[in-house]
């Protein structure tokens, strides 16, 4: 049966990212310098990594923002083709929301970057229908999961929370109306708890 989960990386206080983000700081201003980010740390966790491919491979299509997908503003007038290099670990059709059309982008390993302009309903239907009965994810960033959390479209959300503040950027749940929330694991890494919850409708 399909699960439509988000898999995301937040500070104590909420934030997914902060300010500011350049080519040279994906992230923009969340406690790192450049790619060193305090934020995901945790790609250095070797249970963790495993774990997040793990639930990669279950994975059957993605739904992005275009800030995650880069730092790209406005029309496609240079080219980029995300922050992963030729073979992204998605294999399969990810979902790019964007006001700009452009044509679907193939890479290495199966990723297909298709490019959305007619919103999240739009994304999250071409989502169900290369699916199948495998799961989509939400992947981010934190503005784009809380549009599906309103929506009411996400059933099991993965938080890696780090204990860092960053007082100001984007933040999960910004907006979102109350939600009830189930616990159904957590464990301690070194240096973040990753707590998954259950969206009890």
């Amino acid at each position: 049966m399909t699960k439509v989960t988000c898999d995301l990386s937040i500070s104590l206080d909420g934030y997914a990212a902060g300010h500011g983000q350049t080519e040279d700081r994906p992230f923009g201003e969340d406690g790192g310098d450049g790619w060193g980010s305090e934020l995901h740390a945790w790609m250095e966790d070797p249970d963790e990594r495993t774990w997040q491919m793990d639930r990669l491979a279950e994975t059957k299509a993605f739904i992005m923002g275009r800030n995650m997908f880069g730092p790209v503003r406005g029309s496609w007038d240079r080219a980029w083709n995300g922050w992963w290099g030729d073979n992204p670990p998605y294999h399969a059709p990810v979902f790019v929301l964007t006001h700009h059309a452009r044509e679907p982008q193939p890479m290495e390993g199966g990723t297909t970057f298709h490019f959305v302009t007619e919103g999240i309903a739009a994304a999250f239907k071409l989502a169900r229908e290369v699916a199948g009965n495998g799961n989509i994810s939400i992947h981010g960033g934190a503005s784009t999961i809380n549009q599906y959390l309103t929506a009411g479209l996400i059933d099991e959300l993965r938080l890696r929370i780090v204990p860092i503040t960053l007082g100001a950027g984007t933040r999960l749940f910004d907006g979102v109306p109350g939600l009830n929330l189930e616990q159904v694991d957590s464990r301690a890494g070194a240096a973040f708890t990753h707590v998954t919850y259950r969206v009890v409708r």
